[in-house]
């Protein structure tokens, strides 16, 4: 047993590592070489690049979009005792500078950055005196612009390989076709090719697609047929809280989830499933991140996906357990027509987005120079309502801004309240003394809150309102009256989107979309959506077949199982 089959036994329990996980463990980590790994959704990405990371001396960067599964990763390792902070666009400049401060110093073994966060000021500064032993890109798709989810300034991650210059990296994705995989070598620099590639069949995930006029009762047809749990999912927030209360008129525990739904309401819904109290969830694509229920029976798609690669991380979170499970597309020919109808939607005029843009700034009351490498916290819907556009329209302008550079737009982050002691102490102590009211409250928040002075502290109003005997409103009262006497800075709770300005607001007119670009992205926005048309249409090719081909495995046999494979045997039982 090697040091890192020891600190996997020791830090996760388990006994054995999941194929090619040590392998690739060992490319980066004893021969340090640039490697890419493709390992299919529930591959046990994280794994591969925590437990070298331990076994090494220094601290690993690891840059991912998904606010939310960085955050959920810092718990995780908080939880096993291992030092870790997410740093990304719902922080202040004040947190930030903090916590990069910390990581030079060594305190983290882990530093979960969002891409944008690549090209600022205050981080490259503090780069070059960092112990960093690997450099980690989690959802290297994303800096493909043959992949399905381009962002770029993910190649920012080339440029501070310049710094890192003795510095291995590691390259992970659930889901990259051919053209991707050597697209993601080239952008990060790779010294030579070296990919791992585990391959995408899930030989006991059934793709069943069964065309209907009827998906309701489709629907019911095979909840009821299969057993065990299940997610179905849809394009819509309104069509998922329709569909599960169909499903409970119908006898069937569900309940829906999609991303404007408060975070504890999420949370609860999310846990209530996990624990099998809600058999069904009816959810938007925003509902599967970091989602590691084992024993999902079925997953349903009501509504067809813009892509394969999405479908198939989708499709891929039922039967992790390596049980039989279900991956079931129900459509009709309107479904065909609304995916090729959304090209249109998908990509506004130019002169449209560039309006666009400019009304968020106003909104964001954002003066034209200003606001370089600043986050701002925005409500889509309000903004959409408020402007008089269609939330889609804005949504799409969005993207297209964003792959063009001008802007990021991050996942819904929640931040709950911190605060941060910026008086010294000497000074709390002499104001505690002229204050004897505030006395009791500052030595409660010194004793619950340890290193309150050197960075922001998450803060829990109702357990300080239950620790005081009083109201959480009271609570919040001192807290706000302490922050107005510049005795602590306070960070209440927020709830949002954020958008990212790394040039700061540009004026319109340098808001340029090439002719030649503008083409490009919109006919690879084909591809993908005409993929996911030749997926449901084909009646010749297994399934299995064609998701494997798609991703660049050609020399495969037919599953045997999926309603192709199913009608063929059937149709050659009847000739003979």
């Amino acid at each position: 047993m090697d040091k890192y089959q020891q600190i996997l036994k020791k830090v996760w329990g388990y006994n054995s590592f999941r194929p090619l996980q040590h392998e690739i463990i060992l490319s980066v980590a004893e021969e340090k070489k640039d490697t890419l790994g493709l390992l299919p959704t529930g591959g046990g990405k994280s794994i591969i690049f925590q437990v070298p990371t331990l076994a090494m001396e220094g601290m690993a960067i690891v840059v991912t979009p998904l606010v939310a599964l960085m955050k959920d990763q810092v718990e995780n390792l908080a939880r096993r005792g291992i030092k870790a902070v997410a740093i990304h666009s719902g922080l202040s400049k004040d947190e930030i500078n903090i916590e990069l401060e910390r990581a030079t110093d060594g305190y983290y073994k882990f530093l979960y950055l969002s891409p944008e966060r690549l090209e600022t000021k205050n981080f490259l500064d503090r780069l070059p005196y960092m112990n960093v032993n690997l450099l980690v890109v989690d959802e290297a798709h994303c800096i493909s612009q043959w992949g399905y989810d381009f962002r770029p300034s993910y190649l920012n991650i080339a440029k501070i390989r310049s710094i890192l210059t003795d510095i291995p990296v590691l390259a992970l994705t659930a889901s990259a076709t051919p053209a991707v995989v050597k697209d993601i070598q080239d952008k990060l620099e790779f010294k030579q090719q070296n990919v791992f590639r585990a391959s995408f069949e899930r030989e006991n995930l059934v793709y069943w697609v069964k065309k209907t006029n009827d998906k309701l009762g489709q629907l019911l047809k095979y909840i009821r047929k299969i057993s065990g749990t299940g997610i179905v999912y849809v394009r819509s927030r309104r069509l998922t809280e329709q569909i599960a209360y169909f499903l409970k008129e119908n006898g069937i525990s569900a309940d829906f989830y999609h991303a404007g739904l408060p975070h504890r309401t999420k949370e609860h819904r999310q846990n209530a499933w996990k624990n099998d109290k809600i058999r069904i969830i009816v959810a938007t694509n925003a509902f599967g991140m970091g989602i590691d229920k084992p024993d999902v029976r079925f997953v349903i798609h009501l509504d067809l996906p813009d892509s394969l690669e999405a479908y198939y991380q989708e499709a891929g979170r039922g039967g992790r357990d390596r049980k039989t499970a279900y991956a079931i597309m129900l459509y009709n020919a309107s479904d065909i027509e609304k995916l090729r109808s959304s090209v249109e939607k998908s990509f506004p005029p130019p002169k449209t987005i560039r309006k666009i843009y400019s009304s968020i700034c106003n909104y964001l009351q954002l003066p034209i120079g200003s606001g370089v490498e600043e986050s701002f916290p925005f409500n889509l819907f309000e903004f959409s309502s408020r402007f008089r556009f269609s939330p889609r329209m804005v949504i799409s302008s969005l993207k297209l801004l964003q792959q063009e550079g001008y802007i990021e737009f991050t996942d819904e982050i929640t931040e709950y309240p911190k605060l941060k002691f910026i008086a010294s102490r000497q000074d709390v102590y002499r104001f505690q003394v002229e204050n004897p009211i505030f006395d009791p409250f500052i030595k409660g928040l010194l004793r619950n809150y340890t290193g309150i002075f050197e960075r922001y502290v998450p803060i829990n109003e109702f357990y300080l309102a239950k620790m005081f005997k009083s109201k959480v409103e009271l609570v919040r009262k001192y807290i706000n009256k302490l922050a107005e006497l510049e005795i602590i800075d306070y960070k209440p709770y927020i709830r949002a989107n954020f958008l990212y300005f790394p040039h700061g607001r540009l004026a319109e007119k340098e808001i340029i979309f090439t002719k030649e670009h503008y083409q490009f992205l919109k006919s690879r926005y084909i591809e993908h959506i005409e993929s996911v048309i030749n997926y449901v249409e084909n009646r010749d090719k297994c399934r299995s077949q064609t998701i494997l081909e798609y991703f660049g495995e050609t020399d495969t046999k037919p599953c045997g199982k999926c309603d192709v494979c199913r009608r063929k045997a059937k149709t050659s039982f009847h000739k003979k």
